[in-house]
């Protein structure tokens, strides 16, 4: 799918480029040892981070089987739904977009072969936030390094969380480490991602990201790392940030 042009506020929150640099991949989602392998290996990660974050916001059984049943969520940037599927494995209805049409065909098909029901749009954010839809939890994982505007883009996730909910993003840090680790080492050593799908100067800080949810009205923010332990070949939750961090913020429950 060639993306359409966009104008005005989406532009800022969408890349054509981008949405086709995905749509050109996105018969490789679901293979762990393809081009989106990295995503495979960071998921338990993601999602352990995703879990924790709300069942303490929610006061829930951590140890349940469908801890989050009765809750609504939506996966932003969903591409294949690699989180969407196990997300929904914790309970909650889920809603998940992703402006490449070819990402949503694979996906859609992907969880009906698993009996899983979760809504997939070919959407972006703003379509949502028009349709004043809300939901308990947002997530958002490595999609805000591809905006052109991600102070725009945090405000429009903001906009989708109810109050007393729960907003978690994944992204890169702007640091030379991060440089040299998630574009040059991932992309031109080892070849873990095709060359070209990271721009460093995309990349945003932790203190920035925290800035923009904010101004967003979120508060209650929180950052964990996740590093990659070579020895192992396992990504693992870290208090180092340096890289490749997770945020959760909340968004205040109304007076």
């Amino acid at each position: 799918m060639t993306a359409p042009q966009q104008s005005g506020a989406t532009e800022r929150t969408l890349d054509a480029d981008e949405v086709e640099r995905f749509s050109r991949l996105a018969s490789e989602w679901w293979n762990p040892r393809g081009k989106f392998r990295p995503l495979h290996q960071i998921g338990p990660p993601r999602l352990s981070f995703i879990h924790d974050s709300a069942v303490a916001l929610f006061g829930r059984d951590p140890k349940a089987l469908r801890p989050l049943s009765g809750l609504t969520a939506v996966d932003i940037g969903c591409g294949g739904g690699l989180v969407s599927e196990p997300l929904a494995r914790m309970g909650p209805a889920v809603t998940a977009i992703d402006p490449s049409e070819k990402n949503i065909a694979i996906a859609r098909s992907h969880a009906e072969g698993q009996g899983l029901t979760i809504d997939y749009r070919p959407a972006r954010v703003e379509d949502l936030v028009q349709e004043q839809r809300s939901f308990d939890i947002v997530a958002c994982l490595e999609v805000v390094e591809h905006v052109p505007d991600p102070a725009k883009f945090i405000g429009e996730c903001a906009a989708l969380v109810k109050p007393g909910g729960l907003a978690v993003f994944s992204t890169l840090n702007r640091t030379f480490k991060a440089w040299a680790l998630a574009i040059v080492g991932a992309e031109y050593v080892l070849g873990w991602l095709p060359r070209g799908t990271h721009q460093w100067d995309r990349f945003i800080t932790p203190d920035e990201l925290a800035g923009y949810a904010r101004a967003a009205g979120l508060d209650d923010i929180g950052f964990e790392g996740i590093t990659y332990n070579p020895l192992q070949d396992v990504w693992s939750r870290n208090p180092d940030t340096d890289v490749n961090y997770l945020m959760s913020a909340r968004k205040p429950k109304l007076a």
